[in-house]
């Protein structure tokens, strides 16, 4: 599987040939180096671990850098991309040129916190009588039977924490690559916020 560490700069908009606009995310891709192999002979997998983004010295301790090979600067990011697709040795650099020739990439990021929210925003709920005496508006109503068996079952749509929870958004078109300087526009919206590390790998559906 072909994927890279990146970095989501924000959106905006391009015009093709016939002028027609196409919404896109910018996504800056760091240099990504090689850190290590997962085999199956050891781990019971095969993996290549991906680090990008320099951490900064005082932030790393001696059991952190410890995983980190001799002439790697140890990263703040690091993933575990299996069955890569490119061969590769320990100390490689990946960069925004390894897309050039794909045309569909699907994009895993980490979605805005919300904080905790009601079922109507949660889960779109459209909630009770506005007026006329009722005291049904916002609230979720019954959560669980009188009578056998009386309990709440697991899953139920209920109010709690929304957002800052992993997603992926699959099957976006790469609509440009430009390796010089290390960015990638995807068409369509993709998680996380400006600055949020994301994770771009070759659609898997495509």
């Amino acid at each position: 599987m072909l994927g890279l560490i990146g970095k989501k700069i924000g959106m905006t908009q391009v015009f093709d040939e016939k002028g027609i606009l196409t919404p896109v995310t910018v996504i800056k891709i760091e240099d990504n180096f090689v850190v290590d192999h997962r085999t199956c002979d050891k781990n019971g997998y095969d993996a290549c671990v991906l680090g990008a983004v320099d951490k900064k010295k005082t932030r790393v301790t001696k059991t952190y850098a410890g995983q980190f090979p001799e002439g790697i600067v140890p990263k703040r990011y690091l993933v575990e991309m299996r069955d890569f697709d490119q061969e590769c040795q320990v100390g490689d650099k990946f960069g925004a040129e390894t897309f050039s020739e794909v045309d569909y990439v699907d994009v895993i990021g980490t979605t805005k916190g919300k904080g905790y929210q009601g079922v109507m925003r949660r889960h779109g709920f459209s909630g009770g009588g506005k007026t006329h005496g009722s005291k049904f508006h916002r609230a979720n109503g019954s959560t669980g039977q009188a009578s056998y068996p009386s309990r709440v079952f697991k899953g139920l749509k209920m109010p709690g924490r929304m957002g800052n929870a992993r997603s992926t958004m699959q099957n976006l078109k790469v609509v440009k690559v430009d390796p010089e300087q290390g960015v990638l526009l995807v068409r369509g919206a993709v998680p996380g916020t400006r600055d949020s590390m994301v994770v771009v790998r070759k659609a898997i559906k495509r």
